[in-house]
């Protein structure tokens, strides 16, 4: 994300992130509450050090079932500490002793019935704790730029999650896209990956303009946290208003089949910012797979944000971010954040390539 412009300047420290796992705490907010009956087991479980995928399989393995058996709302870090909901079909309503899941990687807070399966994005969004540690910066700056975020809100950006390591899932979309074969699990991560650089490539053109948070004529709007949309329509005072207190934001499309809806300067941004020979083959190849057209909010704000200094460069940060949105946009409006989980992951790596 450093190659991403900033919304609000200059950036303002160095600092590291998941020293250890407990520095990125994350704990999901349900979007419903269970009904107590039913044959599908939701489970809230706290995991440490472990990923999501890693999570399911095991409670596959302890509830006797096969793997799709198991569903969860949304995939979870494995270098953190994250509360999590997970759902098992069980149709005999029979579950096995919840003690045997205890590990040091994850234990069970909460287990209750519900009758339905756990959907993919079925939750309200994430509240998130962040330690970073070896901080360099002046202290006060800092809790101003703070500030401006929480009132202001921020750029909307796709985390480099989306991305793979050094960002191959996008060079890996467009080897798909050109014939090569893939199976069905990866397909769908580099289709979100293709989708997410094109959009993030009209976010960064509007960052640069400095209206990612301010209308242009034939503006697409999404309402806040919904995935409707409406317009383009004359600006007016009754819009204006709106857009002030966070009831709708700017949009930018999630490529697809079909025609864009933003028209004007809008429209003419977005096509720019699209017309390279890379954007071109993404977005062909996003047709090809017949994705549907859609649009994303190009800002989020994040809610209850909170920070504190534990000593004089640590700083602690905590905000709830909807679905669908990254921590990693807030601090990179903070500036250079190294993730100090990747050493390990890179040790392990020679470990193995050694031992080859």
């Amino acid at each position: 994300m450093n190659a991403l412009p900033l919304a609000f300047g200059a950036p303002l420290l160095t600092a590291a992130i998941r020293s250890v796992p407990e520095d990125f705490q994350v704990d999901e907010l349900p979007a419903f509450e269970a009904t107590g009956e039913g044959e599908h087991l939701l489970l809230d479980i706290r995991k440490r050090g472990a990923n999501t995928v890693a999570i399911a399989k095991r409670l596959a393995q302890w509830a006797g079932v096969p793997e799709m058996g198991v569903s969860y709302a949304g995939q979870k870090d494995r270098h953190a500490v994250t509360t999590q909901r997970f759902s098992v079909h069980l149709p005999k309503r029979v579950a096995p002793d919840l003690a045997a899941l205890e590990s040091e990687e994850m234990q069970v807070l909460a287990s209750t019935w519900h009758n339905r399966k756990l959907q993919r994005g079925a939750l309200a969004g994430n509240r998130f704790k962040l330690v970073l540690r070896d901080v360099q910066g002046d202290h006060e700056a800092i809790a101003e730029r703070l500030q401006t975020i929480a009132a202001r809100g921020l750029p909307n950006w796709f985390g480099e999650q989306r991305f793979g390591r050094d960002g191959g899932n996008v060079p890996a979309a467009l080897q798909m896209f050109a014939g090569r074969r893939v199976r069905k699990d990866q397909r769908s991560m580099l289709l979100s990956a293709a989708r997410s650089a094109l959009f993030n490539r009209v976010l960064a053109a509007r960052v640069e303009q400095g209206n990612w948070d301010t209308p242009l004529d034939g503006e697409v709007w999404m309402l806040d946290g919904s995935r409707s949309v409406f317009g383009p329509e004359p600006m007016s005072d009754v819009l204006a208003e709106r857009l002030a207190r966070f009831d709708i934001h700017p949009s930018a499309p999630l490529w697809g089949v079909g025609e864009l809806r933003s028209t004007g300067a809008a429209r003419a941004l977005e096509d720019q910012a699209l017309s390279d020979e890379q954007a071109i083959a993404l977005r062909a190849g996003l047709e090809q797979a017949e994705l549907k057209q859609e649009r994303r909010s190009l800002r989020l704000r994040p809610a209850l944000m909170q920070h504190a200094w534990l000593d004089a460069q640590t700083l602690e940060i905590s905000f709830a971010l909807p679905s669908g949105c990254y921590a990693t946009a807030v601090l990179h409006e903070l500036g250079e954040v190294v993730d100090a989980s990747r050493g390990e992951i890179d040790a392990s790596r020679n470990e193995v390539a050694a031992a080859e």
